[in-house]
């Protein structure tokens, strides 16, 4: 089909349509099925292997944040190969030491995902819990003493199983702490009876 052919195909389409100029060669294109100028579609470079490899060195490094990942890299996979701990094909180590710290933040996103599922929290309401007064961080202002600041931790990302409880009293109003250890969480076990 000549240019003229074509200009005269255009012209009628913008009479019988109305479409401005432009937008009716875009819908003829459209149509014709000629893709519209644009990226053309590259190869993948980085593929399951690599994104394993870069999977296994954030592990290492306690998943740290990839800008610091990026600069990290060439020492671990050094170190790890050195140690027995990693083993990677030539091209796999190529692409993993020459890749972008974007490039993996977007390997690392389904990870990161897995890890981010959300955990269900159980709200125990007994009596004692109810009965106890429950200040926010900011009702803090000069308290009277007999006021406390209790933190148990020690259990991990688990409550199951058997592990060790810590009791920490801080009066809020002098400061003075008591601490006890305790293998497991009962009342009866609380040191009583102390000296305020």
């Amino acid at each position: 089909m000549t240019r003229i052919e074509k200009k005269k195909i255009l012209d009628e389409f913008i009479e019988v349509t109305g479409f401005h100029r432009k937008h009716a060669i875009r819908a003829l294109r459209k149509t014709c099925g000629n893709p519209s100028p644009g990226k053309p579609d590259r190869d993948r470079i980085y593929d399951e292997a690599v994104a394993q490899a870069l999977t296994i060195l954030w592990g290492a490094a306690d998943r740290i944040c990839v800008k610091r990942l990026k600069f990290l890299i060439p020492t671990l996979v050094n170190a790890m190969e050195r140690h027995g701990l990693l083993q990677l094909d030539a091209e796999v180590r190529r692409r993993v030491l020459k890749m972008s710290a974007s490039t993996m933040n977007r390997l690392l996103e389904p990870v990161r995902e897995v890890g981010k599922q959300k955990r269900r929290r159980s709200h125990i309401n007994t009596p004692l819990r109810k009965s106890m007064a429950i200040r926010t961080f900011n009702d803090w202002n000069n308290p009277p003493p007999g006021f406390f600041e209790i933190m148990v931790a020690h259990c991990g990302t688990t409550v199951a199983g058997g592990h060790a409880q810590s009791l920490v009293l801080t009066d809020i109003a002098s400061g003075r702490t008591e601490g006890a250890a305790m293998i497991v969480r009962e009342q009866t076990l609380c040191p009583s009876g102390k000296a305020a």
